[in-house]
């Protein structure tokens, strides 16, 4: 079964008012405060019923288990199955007075593309009610048949913040592209799962709003 994993971490950073020039340790929310409260989705490579998803009993982490998450193209395939897009939105909940950016994605799966396609994974990140956003993305060139594994990082000129006074939520629009010009050739890539966790490490700051 063609996988592909993508690892989404979530941390907060310094985003705050003049804070004391003494003040040297970073202000942290308390973790057992920090959950994600649901999952909802739909889009063409996820449309409603087809996706399984699991939290975490601690509400720390989530996967989703795709079944139509695939983009095809070739001799009889229609248009339509070049590009499938999810959109995720995720309820977070964390005190109020933090906030938080994504700062990397990490993908994982198989691609198997002729000679003379493309493919495109990607994944734009957002905030309800917020304007700024920022958009990962790896790609492609056949003949390709394997597994891969990229990880990107987001630039600070595009990183975008959880609005402060209170939790927002995330959304994900995630989408896979194939792209040809030959009449011939034909090309496959899938999403099967999104892992997701909250990650608190050395480096990773909170810091009050």
């Amino acid at each position: 079964m063609l996988s592909k994993f993508l690892t989404l971490a979530l941390a907060a950073t310094v985003f705050a008012y003049a804070m004391p020039a003494a003040q040297t340790s970073p202000v942290t929310p308390n973790p057992s405060q920090v959950s994600i409260a649901g999952i909802a989705y739909g889009g063409t490579g996820c449309p409603q019923g087809s996706i399984g998803s699991f939290i975490s009993a601690d509400r720390q982490t989530f996967t989703l288990i795709f079944d139509q998450f695939v983009a095809s193209i070739g001799p009889g395939v229609g248009v339509a199955e070049t590009r499938k897009n999810c959109q995720i939105n995720l309820n977070m909940q964390y005190p109020s007075g933090f906030q938080y950016s994504i700062f990397s994605t990490q993908y994982r799966g198989y691609v198997e593309l002729d000679s003379g396609v493309n493919a495109l994974q990607s994944s734009t990140f957002y905030f309800s009610g917020e304007t700024g956003q920022s958009t990962t993305s790896t790609s492609f060139k056949g003949p390709i048949n394997g597994n891969y594994e990229a990880e990107d990082d987001v630039a600070l000129t595009s990183t975008v913040w959880s609005p402060c006074g209170a939790p927002a939520a995330l959304n994900i629009n995630s989408q896979v592209r194939l792209t040809t010009s030959s009449t011939t050739a034909s090309g496959q890539i899938t999403d099967d799962s999104i892992d997701g966790k909250i990650t608190f490490v050395v480096g990773v700051q909170w810091q009050k709003c």
